[in-house]
């Protein structure tokens, strides 16, 4: 079964083509990194497959449903970050995460206990009863994380999760990411740092100019030669294409 799920999805921003008749697929057990330039279609295509975002044609599906209207079974095992964390900034970090416990289903007495869990995952001790509105870009991007996860979720997206973190977190988000698919999970991860998808992914999809244009095996030394390799011969290629149709016109 795929957990999650883009079926030729399209989008356009005006006269600017965001998504082009993209199809991806996330198995259960699995790690699938998009990666691609800025501008490439990432954080719009983690949009529409979350919901936040109804696409201009084509599909998403999570756990086989509409992300737009998840039933709440469904919804509560299914997590994502997407552009900013989703965190209350007047409520503490323990606050924030034993909301997120009852809002994915979690028994009240069971939330101070996976809050607790949560906070010692992250290497957020030191901040646990501070305000969220009060904590640095990165260990607010560590919180917003960790809400996401405590339920241990089914369906995970993170959007670019290790942007502003430091080091240590990044290990920490990397292992974290690296549990729950080990553990069944289908883990979908937007980047643009090679390097770091490398050390998670089962499997690299390339995007371009709202475009799947090829897949990545994860490792090796030559992984950014092999990546620009495929965007330049997709730009050669979209140019042709390009220089053909305007002959045919003509």
């Amino acid at each position: 079964m795929t957990a999650l799920v883009l079926d030729d999805v399209s989008h356009n921003f005006g006269s600017r083509v965001a998504l082009d008749h993209l199809t991806l697929t996330v198995r259960p057990g699995r790690v699938t990194a998009l990666i691609g330039l800025n501008g490439a279609g990432k954080t719009t295509a983690l949009r529409a497959l979350t919901g936040r975002l109804r696409p201009t044609r084509g599909t998403a599906r999570i756990l086989g449903h509409n992300p737009a209207d998840l039933p709440g079974d469904v919804a509560a095992r299914f997590g994502h970050v997407v552009e900013s964390p989703l965190v209350y900034p007047e409520l503490t970090v323990t606050e924030n995460l034993c909301c997120a416990a009852r809002l994915h289903g979690q028994p009240g007495r069971a939330t101070a206990r996976g809050a607790s869990a949560a906070v010692g995952r992250m290497g957020l001790g030191p901040w646990r009863h501070a305000l969220a509105r009060t904590l640095s870009m990165g260990n607010r991007q560590r919180l917003g994380i960790a809400c996401a996860t405590l339920h241990r979720p089914t369906a995970l997206i993170l959007d670019e999760p290790t942007s502003a973190l430091d080091p240590q977190g990044v290990v920490l988000v990397r292992e974290l990411v690296r549990e729950l698919a080990d553990d069944g999970a289908a883990v979908l991860v937007s980047s643009h740092h090679l390097d770091e998808v490398a050390r998670i992914a089962d499997e690299i999809v390339v995007l371009h100019a709202g475009r799947d244009v090829g897949r990545l095996e994860p490792g090796g030394t030559d992984l950014e030669q092999r990546f620009f390799a495929m965007v330049l011969a997709a730009d050669s290629n979209s140019a042709k294409t390009r220089t053909a149709d305007m002959e045919y016109r003509a």
